[in-house]
């Protein structure tokens, strides 16, 4: 009966700390920092304050715990590109950028005021570059040194969030439309 009971516990409190982590998630993924509270967390988590400070210490405790999941999501779903298959690449790239980019983009906007958001970013932009060099490993083994690392470089900028996002919001290509546009400027930084 005791092993039941703590089983029982363990499960709830796990089934806790998701609600709590969703919630925060949807709420960080919307709003500004500033914006969110521990209340309205809580609220939506149908939890008490105390039970998420509890948890997880504070606000930026709660940003800390999402940085683990959602950058193993991430990695999970960037780690499907192909390499070496351009219009496949900018095909996963863009459907991540659907899923994640506001987001990432949000949280970029705030990343110098809020110190849990610069450490999330920081984790973030080297995923990108390391992605970058795998995905595009046959274009980069094929130069060495300054060249190596200017071509490197830029396809970080031209596979960054920012340039979906000028693209997709900020110029209104459509999805199709940016997934073109990205793969026209790969092939100029390519050839």
């Amino acid at each position: 009966m005791r092993s039941y009971t703590m089983t029982a516990r363990a499960d709830s409190a796990r089934e806790t700390g998701a609600r709590i982590q969703a919630a925060a998630l949807a709420l960080f993924s919307t709003r500004y920092y500033d914006d969110v509270t521990l209340d309205a967390i809580a609220a939506d988590a149908d939890v008490t304050v105390q039970t998420v400070i509890r948890r997880f210490g504070s606000k930026d405790g709660l940003v800390r715990a999402l940085v683990a999941p959602v950058s193993s999501q991430v990695s999970a779903q960037r780690g499907d590109a192909p390499v070496g298959d351009l219009v496949g690449t900018v095909a996963n790239l863009v459907e991540h950028y659907e899923q994640m980019g506001d987001l990432a983009m949000l949280l970029v906007r705030q990343e110098e005021r809020v110190p849990a958001y610069a450490e999330a970013t920081a984790i973030g932009k080297q995923v990108h570059a390391d992605w970058v060099r795998s995905v595009f490993a046959p274009w980069l083994d094929a130069v060495t040194g300054v060249e190596r690392e200017r071509r490197h470089a830029l396809l970080v900028a031209v596979c960054d969030v920012y340039t979906w996002y000028l693209l997709r919001r900020q110029q209104g290509l459509s999805r199709r439309q940016t997934e073109l546009a990205l793969t026209e400027l790969l092939k100029g930084v390519l050839s």
